[in-house]
């Protein structure tokens, strides 16, 4: 009786899971400010510096978009629609276009580089440098994600509403203004989305195409992980896509002993200069 009461007060939730309650308001707080400012600074100077101090937090939400397209945030279909503007407008990704790209195609098949949706190694057998693959990946990423989903028209559907919406709403804001517009969006969802292309090479580039447990990169930083929510245990990831995020350290702990020691690395600047534990 008990476990009845339970699972229906977890169907009522807003939430699938409570630990999202936090990043959430954080990331709405984040879009808020980003509309007060676009809506009330007219001095350039200040839009300018806003829009630089927001990049590096659009690039870290970045992370939050992609664990939200794995296993979204809300029970509520309108509310999972509803953050992916916010998302789409803050990281240039909009709706179900990593759940094609990504969740549909790179996960399938990441350990075949001649299949990989988000292949690091060329055509020619070498391994892509950083920019090379960033910007081929970014500039397919939209296309590919069009093309699978015609064996899903439901997901499609979604993909294509969302993506107009989001054009429309640039489209206003451009219309409205143009300057504040093109620094406090266009410019940051552009970069962002760079950047998410960028990371999963990191993840991946040079690992091994066989083995499941050496197949990506791990990163065991405190700060890292909390800022974007336990990437860095992307082996776990990798095998348990379906997992929340906040139960990745748990899994992880299961399976860290055969993981290579060289798929364990630093994060990189900026983030190594925050502490590590």
């Amino acid at each position: 009786m008990t476990s009845r009461l339970s699972s229906t007060r977890k169907g009522k939730s807003l939430f699938r899971y409570e630990a999202d309650r936090l990043p959430v308001a954080i990331f709405v707080a984040f879009f808020v400010a980003d509309l007060v400012v676009f809506a009330t600074v007219s001095a350039w100077p200040l839009v300018i510096a806003w829009s630089f101090l927001s990049v590096g937090p659009k690039m870290l939400i970045c992370s939050w978009n992609h664990h939200h397209q794995h296993v979204p945030f809300f029970n509520s279909g309108l509310c999972n629609r509803l953050m992916e503007v916010i998302f789409g407008l803050q990281t240039g990704a909009t709706s179900n276009v990593w759940v094609l790209h990504h969740n549909m195609g790179h996960h399938d098949n990441y350990l075949d580089q001649t299949k990989d949706e988000s292949a690091w190694r060329a055509p020619d057998g070498r391994v892509m440098p950083a920019h090379e693959y960033t910007f081929k990946l970014a500039l397919s990423g939209y296309s590919c994600a069009f093309r699978k989903s015609e064996d899903h028209p439901e997901i499609r559907r979604v993909l294509v509403v969302m993506a107009a919406l989001h054009i429309a709403l640039l489209a206003g804001l451009l219309a409205i203004n143009a300057f504040n517009a093109l620094m406090i969006f266009v410019i940051p969802m552009v970069l962002s989305y760079l950047m998410t292309c960028r990371h999963t090479y990191d993840h991946h580039a040079g690992c091994s195409e066989e083995n499941e447990y050496a197949a990506s990169n791990n990163i065991m930083h405190r700060w890292y992980n909390i800022l974007t929510g336990n990437l860095g245990y992307h082996t776990a990831h990798h095998l348990r896509p379906g997992l929340h995020w906040s139960k990745l350290p748990a899994f992880h702990a299961t399976i860290a002993d055969r993981i290579p020691a060289e798929n364990f690395r630093a994060p990189g600047l900026p983030m190594d200069l925050l502490p590590a534990r």
